[in-house]
């Protein structure tokens, strides 16, 4: 028998037949867990609502299995930003500033993503087979922990940037403990004005995944595609080690 540990607020009393597994809403006295049968391959049914609310408590971003994904392919969308000077355009930053990354002094890396997933929320249909787009919880954590390494290798700026509002970047900040700012660009000013890649899913634009590298206000490498996207922060660190800027 397989023992499966399951959280407090998921106490319900799952009841097993020959062939069919049926979740009873009503609380379970006793230690908290499910037991499962490996032998048996059940047709699993489930009330509508329990399995959303399941579903949805089983959600971690930050554990994906890049493995499993589709690889995404360098469709050449991103080939002209090396060596442009960025625009004079203001963003709204998680910290409550207004980020003018053509007027930063120094070394900058700015990691694009499509958008992180908040708990409760599912992710959009389909989404882990689009390539390149699950990850963004992952990514932004590996730049958090390598931040020390970056800022020794010559960072002066890190920043995430997508194209959700501030108010939605905000959870993802302090539920992933990012010591720097999220950038938002949810006009798509910037992304129009620098022809950044994009992609569409159920009616949103999003932004694809790549990373840039910026000097004094100018683009001096681009990661594009990024894939997986929790190793991007040591592959930033690899070229400033091996870079002279």
């Amino acid at each position: 028998m397989q023992r499966v540990q399951a959280s407090q607020a998921q106490k319900k009393h799952l009841s097993f037949q020959k062939g069919a597994v049926e979740f009873v809403e009503r609380p379970l006295e006793g230690p908290t867990h499910i037991i499962l049968n490996p032998l048996d391959q059940p047709r699993c049914v489930y009330r509508a609502s329990i399995e959303k609310r399941i579903a949805m408590a089983a959600q971690n971003f930050s554990d994906v299995d890049f493995s499993r994904l589709p690889i995404p392919k360098d469709d050449g969308a991103a080939a002209h930003l090396m060596g442009l000077n960025l625009p004079s355009i203001p963003l709204t930053a998680t910290s409550g500033a207004n980020i003018d990354l053509a007027k930063l002094i120094g070394v900058t890396v700015v990691y694009v993503y499509p958008m992180t997933g908040r708990p409760g929320v599912p992710l959009p249909e389909g989404w882990d087979m689009i390539p390149g787009a699950r990850g963004c919880s992952p990514q932004s954590c590996a730049f958090r922990d390598h931040l020390a390494e970056l800022r020794a290798l010559g960072v002066s700026h890190l920043f995430g940037l997508s194209s959700q509002e501030t108010n939605y970047k905000l959870e993802a900040a302090t539920r992933l403990h990012l010591p720097f700012p999220l950038l938002s660009d949810a006009n798509f000013t910037l992304t129009d004005t620098l022809r950044l890649p994009t992609f569409e899913v159920e009616g949103t634009r999003l932004l694809k995944r790549l990373t840039m590298i910026i000097a004094d206000g100018k683009i001096r490498h681009v990661f594009y595609p990024v894939f997986p996207p929790d190793k991007n922060a040591e592959e930033v660190m690899r070229w400033l080690s091996a870079s002279h800027i």
